[in-house]
This record gives structure tokens, C-alpha cells and sequence, in this order.
């Protein structure tokens, strides 16, 4: 239905920007703006500043040969698969960000079901991932990403996970007390990033900092080959300072 705005009506009014939005919605590759206010009757005296709100918001999209598409934010108002995949791809965007910004694998991981799950992450050529040589769920006790989750479990669910995953010497550096372990968690500062020095993995270092969404358990790391464990705390401190988009992204 096309549109005859009010010489008094704001170009951002409801109306006109729910025409707009069905209107993008029914061209799923792309409709130009000529074709928007084709359909809509909006003049480009309102459409263009309208469409420039709808792209900061993250309703609209604007590819690369000019057209508009629906964009996450609108797609995360649906439901089911389309809603949960749009998120995953909105989390996955802001880790590959997160990545570039710190020069090193990042990850998402979360305590589930009283496993340590890693859900998502970001490597890539120049920023290699982990080599799991052994499996997370089994390394709380060593690694940046387990400390990290164990931190936020009280002394009965740290106690339970390790029943569950006995304490084991991975390499010369890792914690085999359980006494031990328990003072160190005790003992981290929620604001300082949790690291693992080589106590994991022979070559590697970590760090991790928690998230908080809700009553979940969770937490945002990196890890670094050991030729470059000088870059760790001023990565480790970029990480805690852009820690919070994503945590906007997972309570979403």
C-alpha cells in the first residue's frame, strides 16, 4: 500500500518504517531504494534518512550492488531456527571481530549440563586454534577456559566436576592439587582475566575472562602460540574490555 506522508510527519514514524521493512522482507535478493519508494510512495526526502536509521539499527542491509536486505536484528525478532541461527551468526561476526582486534584465536565456551563446552570460535591462519590434544571437558583444572567456568561455580560444583574429571598432570605446569586449585580460583579477581601458562598445552598460553548472561556460567578467551606469550596480558586486557558486546549478544 503506498504511503502519503503528512508535510508534519517525522520520516521515522512507525507506519512508515513497517511499510518499508515488508517491503525489503518480500525481495529476499534485494530491492533498491528506487523500488522501495516505488512500492511504499515514500519520497526520498523521507525514505533515504529513514532507510539510514533502519541500517544503523540493523533492521536493513545494504549489499554490495546497492540493494537492501533484511538485516539480524530484524530476523531476531522472529522465531525457532531462524532466530537461533541469525544469533550464532551475529556471535560468530563479533568473535572473528574480537579476533582481528586482539591477533589471536577466540573463543566462546559455556558450563553446560556440568560439562566445559567450547560453543563457538574464531581462528584462523595467522591465529591457530588449540590443538585439543586433550578433551576440555577433562581439563578444567589446566586450562584458561576451565579455571575461568570454575571460578563461577561454588567449592559443591567444583567438587562435583572433579569427581567426575580427576585432576591429571597434562605438563610440568599444571596444578595437580585439588587444594591447590581451589586457593588459586579463591584468590582471582572476577576483573582479571584467568591464564594458563603453559599448563595445558606445551607451547601455548591462554586467557580467559567470564561472561555473565543471566544465571549461565560462561566465558570469552584466546590463546596464543608461546612465540608470542608476550602479547598476552595486553591481549588478555583488550579481550576484558570488549568483552561486553558479546555478552550483549548472548542475553539477546
Amino acid at each position: 500500500m503506498a504511503l502519503k506522508p503528512e508535510p508534519t510527519a517525522p520520516f521515522h514514524s512507525v507506519q512508515y518504517a513497517l511499510r518499508v521493512l515488508e517491503t525489503v522482507s518480500r525481495h529476499g535478493g534485494g530491492v533498491t531504494d528506487a523500488q522501495i519508494a516505488r512500492e511504499t510512495g515514500l519520497p526520498a526526502a523521507h525514505l533515504t534518512p529513514l532507510l539510514r536509521m533502519l541500517r544503523r539499527e540493523g533492521y536493513v542491509e545494504q549489499v554490495a550492488d546497492g540493494a537492501y536486505i533484511v538485516g539480524d536484528s530484524l530476523v531476531l525478532l522472529g522465531s525457532g531456527v531462524t532466530r537461533r541461527e541469525a544469533l550464532e551468526a551475529k556471535l560468530q561476526e563479533t568473535l572473528t571481530e574480537l579476533r582481528d582486534s586482539v591477533g589471536a584465536a577466540v573463543y566462546i565456551s559455556r558450563y553446560i549440563d556440568g560439562e566445559v563446552k567450547i560453543t563457538q570460535m574464531a581462528d584462523g591462519p595467522h591465529t591457530p586454534k588449540v590443538n585439543e590434544w586433550v578433551d576440555f571437558r577433562s581439563a578444567a583444572h589446566a586450562s584458561a577456559v576451565g579455571k575461568c567456568l570454575l571460578t563461577q561455580l561454588d567449592q559443591n560444583g567444583r567438587r562435583d566436576h572433579l569427581a567426575r574429571h580427576k585432576i591429571a598432570r597434562l605438563t610440568s605446569r599444571t596444578i595437580t592439587s585439588e587444594r591447590v586449585l581451589f586457593s588459586k580460583l579463591d584468590s582471582q579477581p572476577p576483573t582479571v582475566p584467568v591464564l594458563d601458562l603453559q599448563e595445558y598445552a606445551v607451547g601455548t598460553v591462554c586467557a580467559a575472562v567470564p561472561l555473565t548472561a543471566g544465571s549461565s556460567v560462561g566465558c570469552l578467551a584466546l590463546s596464543l602460540p608461546i612465540e608470542h606469550a608476550h602479547r598476552l596480558r595486553s591481549a588478555a586486557d583488550t579481550l576484558n574490555r570488549k568483552a561486553a558486546p558479546v555478552v550483549l549478544s548472548l542475553a539477546l
